[in-house]
């Protein structure tokens, strides 16, 4: 009977865990289908009604985190991330950019499960170290309009592949983010490929490789790297 009694409380227990996480999925894709439009988040609409936010990030700590699969940990913890950022930028709002905030994101501390976390921790140590896929620096959204875009949609579990390959070719090929000079042999990139080269390539020379890997057009390998200065603007509608 005891141990009939444990089973029974351990399937309810992994019942509880996985609706929690479906539900953080799905209010999380109600979340951003109503506050994000063209890659930018409405922070004036969130601040006047921050009830579903909140009632979202709470949603998120009832998540048993340790219990998913990779895919699912991997999908929680990116559109964690974009969500704890957005609620920095409203606890704060209005700003100009995050970095008008002193520890935006190597300080200010939020709360995930038993966990005190910075988005700095959450990205290198949850993500990063996790998982080794440098398409995440297509999806993490650090509210900068430097960043590729935040899509109006949460990333699912079994659509995480196809959505960071999505986004990745979308950001590859996109002018503003990769600007080519034909004349000048030389194509500009943004900083993020040199704060995170090693996750891009093992050393500048190939970093072309990678972003061809993705291109419709590829850049000729023997162009020249250059590294056009972050947007920090708030990606603000």
């Amino acid at each position: 009977m005891k141990s009939f009694l444990l089973t029974s409380i351990l399937i309810v227990s992994l019942n509880t865990f996985s609706q929690n996480s479906n539900a953080f999925f799905n209010q999380a894709d109600a979340f951003f289908s109503t506050y994000v439009s063209n890659g930018l988040v409405n922070y004036k609409a969130i601040k006047k009604n921050s009830e579903s936010l909140n009632t979202l990030l709470e949603l998120s700590n009832s998540v048993a985190i340790s219990d998913l699969d990779s895919e699912t940990k991997k999908a929680f913890w990116i559109n964690l991330y974009n969500l704890i950022t957005i609620k920095s930028v409203i606890e704060n709002y209005p700003i100009k950019s995050p970095l008008a905030v002193s520890g935006f994101f190597d300080n200010k501390k939020h709360k995930v499960g038993d966990e005190n976390l910075t988005l700095n921790t959450i990205e290198n140590q949850k993500i990063r170290a996790q998982f080794d896929d440098a398409r995440i620096h297509f999806v993490l959204v650090c509210a900068g309009l430097g960043c590729p875009p935040i899509i109006n949609r949460a990333y699912f579990p079994k659509t995480l592949d196809a959505q960071l390959e999505e986004q990745t070719k979308k950001a590859l090929n996109d002018p503003n983010f990769i600007r080519l000079n034909e004349k000048r042999k030389r194509v500009a990139v943004s900083e993020i490929f040199k704060w995170y080269l090693k996750d891009f390539s093992p050393k500048e020379s190939k970093l072309i490789d990678y972003i061809n890997k993705y291109r419709e057009e590829h850049i000729p390998t023997h162009y020249k790297i250059e590294y056009y200065p972050y947007d920090w603007t708030l990606n603000n509608i």
